[in-house]
């Protein structure tokens, strides 16, 4: 197991919760959002812009037809960055719950979950939106909707739910859309963290974000914990490779419930941090609809 070097601060930041960072190939730009802070943020050479949402929003993905499909806490919407205008495409309104952490598949479709505001067990589910705007239930229940991502062939699809302290693995149905087959490809230790989110690279290897852990871990398609990057934040919430070349993985961080003898300690807690890992990631899928 390779202990790699620190990681470059890109964007000093005080997001609440930032989450989901990806790059959007049509814009050019790297994008995640700020959960709590109802924002979605952009790069877009090395200019620094924020898209105010007005509502919590925990996913944000490309759209083919332009603009950014959302998983808000009404549903799932659209925004058009030019205008800034938000509009409600499906909604999904099961009181007490907010979206958190999604991806599209390589047939256009979007998964994402939900959770309790009271982050209390088993109040969740995962959804797929279809092109057609039709909402299924996948997963049900689920206690903190997290990471998603697929693995370079498409028929793995890796899956965490923060509450089993684990990722987990199912097999991949590309025409249905359907998970199967559950099981465990990784289980996080006692008192190092919990899983968060998660990208897949171009060899098949996963990197996991660990909220509480203050790392970044990659895992080789048999399991194996093979890198840890240190991070100088705690709550380390999600990483996704960026760059025209794909080449850079990008780091969020969030400094929601830190005390302030914690932010006092980590005061980068909440900022936007970047590594080069050798190897690159493949590319954001656009939701079809």
């Amino acid at each position: 197991m390779n202990r790699s070097p620190a990681v470059e601060v890109v964007l000093e930041l005080e997001m609440e919760l930032g989450e989901g960072v990806f790059w959007d190939a049509a814009r050019d730009s790297l994008v995640w959002v700020d959960i709590l802070g109802g924002a979605i943020h952009e790069l877009i050479d090395a200019v620094h812009r924020v898209h105010a949402v007005g509502a919590h929003v925990g996913v944000a993905a490309p759209r083919a037809r332009g603009g950014w499909i959302l998983a808000v806490r009404e549903g799932f919407a659209a925004l058009d960055p030019a205008s800034g205008q938000v509009q409600i495409l499906k909604r999904i309104e099961i009181p007490g719950t907010r979206m958190n952490d999604g991806n599209v598949d390589a047939r256009g479709r979007l998964f994402a979950g939900t959770m309790l505001d009271s982050e209390e067990p088993n109040g969740g589910r995962l959804y797929r939106l279809d092109p057609d705007l039709t909402v299924s239930v996948v997963l049900d229940p689920v206690s903190v909707s997290n990471g998603i991502d697929w693995s370079p062939d498409g028929r793995t699809v890796y899956y965490v739910d923060s509450g089993t302290r684990a990722v987990a693995a199912f097999d991949f149905d590309e025409e249905s859309g359907g998970w199967s087959n559950r099981r465990v490809f990784a289980q996080l230790e006692p008192g190092v963290g919990f899983p968060d989110g998660l990208t897949v690279d171009r060899d098949g290897c996963i990197w996991l974000a660990v909220w509480d852990g203050s790392q970044v871990r990659r895992y080789t398609p048999d399991g194996r914990i093979d890198r840890i990057l240190q991070l100088p934040a705690p709550r380390v919430t999600s990483c996704g490779f960026g760059g025209p070349d794909l080449a850079t993985l990008y780091i969020t961080t969030a400094r929601v419930g830190l005390n302030a003898s914690v932010l006092e300690e980590h005061p980068l807690s909440g900022s936007l941090f970047a590594f080069d890992p050798g190897v690159t990631g493949t590319a954001r899928q656009p939701f079809v609809g």
